[in-house]
C-alpha cells in the first residue's frame, strides 16, 4: 500500500489513512511527491511500484488535484484519490479534479479530507485476496452495528421514545 499526498503540508490529512491502515495491520509507504513539481521523480517511483508489492494506491492533493490522475495514468494499479481542501475554492476545484478523469484513467474519488474512507476502500480492494483482512474488516463493520444498538439500548433505558 502506498499514500502519496501532493505537498508536505497534507500530511495532516493523509496521516488519518496510514493511522487507518495501522489498525488494520496494513504495511504501507507514505510519501510526498509533487506531480507539477518532480514528475520525473513521480514517474519512477510509480514505475517501482509493483517491484515493492504495492496494490493500491491512496493518493491526495489539493488546488489543481493532478496527482492521482498522473500516478493512475502511469499505472494499471487502483488509484484512491484524496481531494484536500484549500485554496479559492476550498477543495471543491480538487474534488472535480480527482473526480472527472478521462475514459480509460479512472481514479475513485473519496470525500473532501477523508483519507479515513480512502484507507478503507484500499482495505476492502485487498480483503478480496485476504481471507485475514477480510474478517478485520467484517469485525470493524460489525463494530458500526454494535455502536447503533447500544445507543438505542441505552436510549430506551432512559426513557426515550423511538
Amino acid at each position: 500500500m502506498a499514500v502519496v499526498f501532493g505537498s508536505p503540508s497534507d500530511t495532516q490529512t493523509m496521516s488519518k489513512a496510514g493511522a487507518t491502515l495501522e489498525r488494520f495491520g496494513v504495511p504501507y509507504e507514505q510519501v510526498s511527491l509533487s506531480a507539477h513539481r518532480a514528475p520525473r521523480t513521480l514517474a519512477e517511483y510509480v514505475g517501482q511500484l509493483r517491484a515493492r508489492d504495492i496494490s493500491v494506491v491512496i493518493a491526495g492533493a489539493g488546488l489543481a488535484a493532478a496527482l492521482p490522475g498522473a500516478i493512475a495514468a502511469l499505472t494499471t494499479l487502483p488509484v484512491i484519490g484524496v481531494p484536500i481542501s484549500g485554496g479559492a475554492l476550498d477543495g471543491m476545484d480538487s474534488m472535480l479534479a480527482i473526480a472527472q478523469m478521462p475514459p480509460g484513467v479512472p481514479v475513485a474519488t473519496v470525500g473532501l479530507n477523508n483519507s479515513t474512507n480512502a484507507a478503507i476502500l484500499a482495505i476492502q480492494i485487498l480483503a478480496l485476496s485476504d481471507p485475514d483482512l477480510s474478517l478485520k474488516l467484517a469485525a470493524f463493520k460489525d463494530d458500526f452495528e454494535q455502536a447503533a444498538a447500544d445507543a438505542l439500548a441505552t436510549a430506551a433505558a432512559a426513557g426515550a421514545r423511538p
